[in-house]
């Protein structure tokens, strides 16, 4: 039943006017549940002696509080939000593991003071479909990544959830060759939606299994377009440079423009 409703939501998707942005929370996890479930299925088809391992970068929504005069949202850090991100990847999992119940989700804590945890959905069918999930791994959590590893073995799904670290230097000089042979040389996306800034300019990425990495820039007006299509992550550079093909002016200098044109917004009648 849950495969039926999890495909009905793909579906769905696929029939609607395709955006790179979320629409809602709801709409990020859905589609992380059906990316990361392909992602994974794609994997097992293809004969790779490669064990199902996966990123998912998630976009976890700011707490209703939370208001624009904010200079940091998360003033608390990963501490502050690791409730909202227990809570989505719980719901991932559930999504993932065909027929489990949110009772087979298991928890552990690894590091309290890096605020990284492990969950392992249980799958009725059989102990290989498991899933496991590390919640903001870290680098100080590589011996711990190597247990878990050890742990989880060669059949069952490990899912890094919004890691807190990008290569293997990140590690250090003397356990970055260990990070690379255990991390970077084994895992590959199954789903993500980031932000960034480049040139000023508000970027969205996003990367789900049927249609490879996606970007795009908002402009001052809320408008969404679309600056790259590809089957990899673009890197800071590349982005720069169309965002220099579809909106040859910085943000300043628009904005300076919309004040000539219309003045001040506390001297605007509209």
């Amino acid at each position: 039943m849950r495969a039926t409703l999890v495909l009905l939501c793909t579906l769905l998707i696929a029939q609607t006017a395709w955006s790179l942005i979320p629409a809602s929370p709801g709409e990020q996890t859905r589609r992380a549940i059906a990316s990361t479930r392909e992602t994974i299925s794609k994997i097992r088809a293809s004969g790779s002696s490669l064990p199902p391992r996966i990123y998912i970068d998630y976009l976890i929504p700011l707490p209703p509080e939370t208001s624009d005069a904010d200079i940091d949202p998360w003033p608390g850090g990963l501490a502050q939000q690791y409730s909202y991100a227990e809570e989505t990847l719980r719901e991932i999992l559930l999504g993932v593991v065909d027929e489990s119940t949110a009772e087979k989700c298991s928890t552990q804590i690894i590091s309290a003071s890096d605020c990284c945890g492990l969950f392992v959905q249980e799958s009725p069918l059989a102990p290989e479909l498991d899933v496991a999930a590390l919640l903001f791994p870290g680098p100080d959590q590589l011996q711990n990544m190597k247990d878990i590893e050890a742990m989880v073995g060669s059949k069952r799904t490990l899912i890094l959830f919004n890691r807190q670290f990008t290569r293997a230097a990140d590690f250090g000089f003397f356990s970055k060759g260990e990070a690379q042979q255990l991390i970077f040389d084994k895992y590959q996306w199954g789903y993500a939606f980031q932000e960034l800034a480049c040139r000023g300019e508000d970027v969205k990425l996003s990367f789900e299994q049927s249609v490879g990495w996606q970007a795009c820039v908002i402009d001052e007006n809320g408008k969404e377009i679309e600056i790259k299509d590809d089957s990899v992550r673009p890197d800071y550079l590349e982005l720069e440079k169309k965002i220099n093909e579809v909106l040859r002016e910085p943000l300043w200098m628009r904005k300076m423009g919309e004040v000539q044109e219309k003045g001040l917004k506390f001297q605007r009648k509209e």
